[in-house]
């Protein structure tokens, strides 16, 4: 059986999903906790009660454990000497999201993950909510046709913070990640162009623009509409988003919460010959039960894709593809212009 020796990149409140379903496997060991504050690394392992070293440093920590695994699970603005160093010292990596602070970041990475021939896969945890799988299945439908407006608003009110009240561009950068992803999924396109306005309000506690709109041109020829504010209080939508996608034969609705539905009109006959109606079909999504879901649906997806030698759904490839349509969103918003995505 392979053995997985894993040294864990960050030590912050994130930490906690990831080594808590490490710790499910008989095929995994934390060999190294990392993070320049020895203090938080410290309080990690006595929290999991780990019998691991302790690093300020990661290649030390590799060097000297054997480690050949690698959570990153940094800030943004470390991902990449983090990816790029465990790549170098010949380690897969699973990092957090979003792949990287710059899509120049971003390229080097996917480029050096490629040349290493090592696995670097990035976190979507929301990709395994089962009421996102359920919607997808949906949205499959041939009645509901082909997508042609695809809408999410998100509106919430977290206060974090830390390193995110402190970011140029909060929501695109950090969460809104989130949703471009899901939009990705549910439709199976990516993002060609976007414009993008970013902004403000008077009573945000956010230093950076913690409110963006969104229009994507797709791939597949539909509009994708983002909304979204991180300091809006009340009337608080799913951390998922609230979708609904209208398409040639219907609309598909998720609140985010609960089971998608779809409406399509169908053609019935009239009360007498030559004349017809039309009348609305609801249907409902079925969602799978008893599935893995959330980070350690992830996880799990990273780890298998692992052992049988193929690429994660979460691919740093993959991944790619929803942090360029993150960064051209912002530099949409700083241009002012629409702006083709770099792919």
């Amino acid at each position: 059986m392979k053995r997985f020796r894993i040294a864990s990149a960050g030590c912050g409140a994130m930490s906690r999903a990831w080594l808590q379903y490490t710790l499910t496997r008989e095929d995994t060991e934390i060999v190294a906790l990392v993070d320049p504050v020895t203090a938080s690394a410290n309080a990690r392992k006595e929290e999991f009660h780990l019998d691991c070293a302790v690093f300020s440093g990661l290649q030390d920590a590799i060097k000297e454990t054997g480690a050949n695994l690698v959570f990153d699970i940094t800030p943004p603005e470390f991902h990449k000497p983090t990816v790029l160093t465990a790549l170098r010292m010949g380690c897969d990596v699973f990092g957090e999201k979003p792949m990287s602070d710059t899509l120049e970041h971003a390229r080097e990475m996917k480029e050096a993950a490629r040349k290493s021939g090592r696995l670097y896969a990035v976190m979507q945890n929301r990709r395994y909510h089962p009421q996102i799988i359920a919607f997808r299945d949906l949205l499959q439908d041939p009645e509901l046709g082909a997508q042609g407006y695809v809408c999410a608003d998100f509106f919430l009110a977290p206060h974090f913070g830390g390193f995110r009240d402190a970011m140029d561009s909060p929501l695109i950068l950090d969460m809104a990640i989130h949703t471009f992803d899901a939009a990705r999924y549910l439709t199976g396109a990516n993002a060609k162009t976007v414009y993008c306005q970013e902004f403000n309000p008077s009573w945000s506690w956010y230093r950076g623009d913690a409110c963006a709109v969104c229009i994507f041109e797709m791939t597949n020829g539909s509009i994708f509409v983002y909304r979204g504010s991180w300091c809006s209080d009340g009337m608080p939508t799913s951390w998922e988003s609230e979708w609904r996608i209208s398409c040639a034969g219907g609309t598909a609705l998720w609140n985010g919460r609960d089971v998608p539905v779809s409406e399509i009109l169908k053609t019935m006959e009239g009360d007498a010959p030559g004349q017809e109606k039309r009348a609305p079909l609801r249907k409902t999504a079925v969602v799978p039960q008893g599935i893995p879901t959330g980070h350690p649906a992830c996880l799990e997806e990273m780890f298998s894709s692992l052992l049988a030698g193929r690429e994660p759904q979460t691919s740093c490839y993959d991944n790619y593809n929803s942090i360029a349509m993150v960064f051209g969103a912002i530099e949409s918003a700083r241009t002012g212009q629409k702006v083709g995505i770099r792919l």
